[in-house]
């Protein structure tokens, strides 16, 4: 709730969030939508990475192990059992056995691009909705002060600050709401990107693991 004293004897005006969404006029319906959309995108990519964000090793253990015993078929079925974009990057080098080294790498690595590719979907329209709402706010900060001037060359400049309210709620209610919604957003954004960042660390570890057994002595 919030409370506007309106003059000294009266009493404050109780004000609700849909009363400043109403007085912010247009703008705040695009600012809504925006914010709606950053939210699901940003919280449908984080319960993704975090799905699978998981420790590797156990599963490039068992992996190696089987290698080493030169049970390809087992190797090949922890792959298939582990839906995730380590198994699946493991298992396209796994696929290219016999294959000269280069190309095995080359195949890990495609493999990995793509993986990255699908974690990335969407997030960089988290960046896009960062920058687009302060612009959509300060675009409602100048239609509500052209709206304000409006009045006031419609009256001759005979006015008092309570004809000018709507137009100078809408300015300022509309700066602040850009604001509200691309600050998190690009909270979110950096967050993801950084969740990222770590997975391709992980990704990249498991990668190499996986070619240092291929290279390693046949005892």
């Amino acid at each position: 709730m919030f409370w506007l004293q309106a003059g000294s004897t009266s009493k404050p005006v109780e004000l609700t969030l849909l009363d400043f969404i109403i007085m912010g006029g247009w703008s705040m319906a695009i600012l809504i939508v925006l914010a709606g959309i950053g939210m699901y995108i940003f919280l449908e990519r984080y319960l993704l990475i975090a799905k699978y964000d998981k420790d590797p090793s156990t599963f490039m253990e068992q992996v190696k192990a089987a290698i080493r015993q030169g049970d390809i078929r087992k190797a090949e079925a922890l792959c298939t059992a582990t839906p995730t974009p380590f198994a699946r990057m493991v298992g396209k080098g796994i696929s290219r056995l016999g294959s000269p080294l280069p190309d095995i790498t080359a195949a890990i690595q495609n493999q990995g691009n793509l993986e990255i590719l699908q974690l990335e979907k969407n997030i960089p329209y988290l960046a896009t909705i960062a920058a687009l709402s302060p612009m959509v706010g300060f675009l409602g900060t100048v239609t509500g002060l052209i709206q304000a001037f409006m009045k006031i060359a419609h009256l001759q400049g005979n006015v008092n600050p309570s004809v000018l309210a709507d137009g100078v709620y809408e300015a300022m209610i509309t700066t602040a709401a850009g604001l509200i919604v691309a600050i998190p957003m690009q909270f979110a954004y950096n967050l993801l990107v950084n969740r990222i960042q770590g997975f391709i660390l992980k990704m990249e570890a498991a990668s190499t693991a996986f070619l240092d057994v291929l290279q390693e002595p046949v005892r």
